[in-house]
This record gives C-alpha cells, structure tokens and sequence, in this order.
C-alpha cells in the first residue's frame, strides 16, 4: 500500500481511505459488529485511513474495529460535523472523543461546504476547531465539499489544513460545474498547500461498472494524498486494495465483491424536485408523500436518476 503526506499536516495515510458511509445506518446498515469486521479487514491489508462523520453514525463499529485492532494508535481517522458555532462543534468534538474512544482526533472537517459565504457562516465552529487544535485535541481541520467554490474559498482560508473535494471520472455529483473546473481547483488548493483526499470516488455507487475506470482516473492525479471509498463487506475491501497496489484482482473475489445485493436508496434529505422522475426511461420513480421512490419491479439500477439529482441524494447500493 502507497502511503502519502496530507499536505503540510505531517499526517501520513494510506492512498486507499476506507469510506465508513457506505456501512452507515443511511445506507448499508450493518450491525455493529459486521461493520467493524470490513473495517478490520482494510486496516489488516494496510489502509489506516478512515473517513466519517458525526451524520453518519458510524463511530460504533469503527470503535469495535480499532479494539480489535493491534495497531490501533497508527490509524488515521477524519470526522466531519455540519455544526456552526463553537457550542454545536464542541459537542460534535466531544461526540467523536466519546464514541470513538481516542484522546484526539487527527482530522476534523466541516461538512458540505458551498463557498466562502457558507465558511464564514460557520466561523463560530471553525474557531472552536482551531482552539481545540492548539490543545492538542485535533490535529488537522478543514472542509469537505460537493463544490467547486468550495474548493477554491478553503484554499484561500489560512486556517485550514485540509481539503475533501467530490471527484470522480465522470463528475457525477459537482455541484456548480464540470469534472475539469473541479480538477482546476483542486490543482489550485494544492498550489496552496492544502493536503486533498478525494471523495465519491465511485459517484455514490453509479460507477461500480466502471470501478477500474474509476479508480484509474483518480490514482493518477498527484494532488491527491488520498482516496475515500466506501467498502460493503471483505470482498470489496480486498478488491479495492488488489487495484490501489496494481495487483490483478482474484476472480473468486471479483465475484464475491459483486455478489452484494444492489438497490436503489434515497436520502432522507430528498426535495422531491421531481427531476429523477423526468429523467428515468424505465418509468421507475415516482414521488410519494414528498419523497423519490423506485418501483423495485421496473428499476434497472442504472443510476441515471441519481446523476441529474441536485442534492445527490439517490443512490445504488
């Protein structure tokens, strides 16, 4: 496994960064226990990168793994918080130090940031962050974003360590431009000195018939220390790790990774816009007491009426 500098944080992570949303309660669910036994598997074949958030609430089964875990101190964990003033990301700060069972956390993001109107919204936060820091309670902190504005108000914002953009070989889920305008920023974040891991990789699920396409697209971009990948059971994590290291995926797990139902999810943030209903040739949505529904019977699974979702809010899982 690769391993690379977050920026000027004197963080070192794997290039693979295990994903926790995918086994979250918002879309696979698992147990607690099942959840830890993926998790485990990734941190054995070398990642020590995770990824989450308080709006997951996935700190349970990443807790059990790092128990079950020897080299538990040597892994990297990124948590994000929608939080806006001091009082809210106190509590958020004190949620991931509970529940996760660590002294600090390496890496402490505000969630889902537009632009710099957005950032100095949530400065209250942001300044809590910062104190927090020079206790020695977060080492790192910055923003994830759908947005190109994003990226390019926190390269401009001193006080931030860190950048997760949304990039992926299509562009599937930019909020206010094209795949090469986001690989624009990103470039320019990293001029900066931002450290930058990538996220939505496989474009909330629309590109796992395409995952070497995708991961290729992603690996060769520099800028990026890291990739988040969500991972739903061994299979996939052993996968994933075959593809960062350049190794040929057995078939025996190719088959087991794919063996994974897959369905259709959609976010409780939906605006019922009606656009996945316009767009689904296979007449498929519908809107249902103010929410995007799929008839399971007329689905294909292509994933076409997520891509034109404003709020990427639906998914095949």
């Amino acid at each position: 496994m690769e391993y690379r500098s977050l920026g000027a944080t004197g963080i070192r992570v794997s290039r693979l960064c295990l994903g926790a949303l995918t086994i979250s309660p918002l879309q696979r669910n698992l147990p607690v226990e099942a959840g830890a036994k993926v998790i485990l598997r990734a941190l054995e074949l070398g990642v020590n990168f995770i990824d989450t958030s308080q709006f997951y609430r996935a700190y349970p089964p990443i807790a059990r793994a790092l128990q079950l875990y020897s080299g538990r101190d040597e892994v990297i964990i990124a948590t994000k918080s929608y939080a806006h003033d001091a009082s809210g990301m106190q509590k958020a700060l004190e949620e991931a130090l509970r529940e996760l069972r660590r002294d600090y956390i390496d890496i402490f993001l505000l969630h889902e940031q537009e632009s710099m109107l957005t950032i100095r919204g949530h400065w209250g936060a942001v300044e809590y962050l910062l104190k927090a820091k020079e206790k020695g309670l977060v080492r790192a902190v910055g923003i994830s974003t759908h947005y190109i504005q994003g990226v390019r108000a926190a390269a401009l914002v001193p006080e931030f360590d860190l950048i997760s953009p949304l990039i992926n070989c299509t562009g599937v889920g930019i909020a206010d431009g094209t795949r090469d305008e986001m690989e624009e920023a990103i470039q320019f974040a990293r001029q900066c000195g931002k450290g930058i891991y990538a996220m939505k990789a496989l474009g909330g699920g629309h590109l796992l018939d395409r995952l070497d396409e995708a991961f290729a697209y992603l690996l060769q971009m520099e800028e990026l220390a890291a990739i988040a990948v969500g991972m739903r059971n061994q299979a996939e994590v052993e996968m994933n790790v075959c593809l960062f290291e350049g190794r040929r995926v057995p078939d025996a797990v190719r088959m087991a990774a794919a063996a994974v139902p897959r369905r259709l999810h959609v976010e409780d943030w939906c605006i019922a816009c009606g656009k996945c209903v316009e767009i689904c040739s296979s007449r498929a949505m519908a809107l249902v007491n103010g929410k995007a529904k799929a008839d399971s019977s007329r689905c294909a699974l292509c994933g076409y009426c997520g891509a034109h979702c404003p709020e990427f809010a639906i998914k095949v899982i």
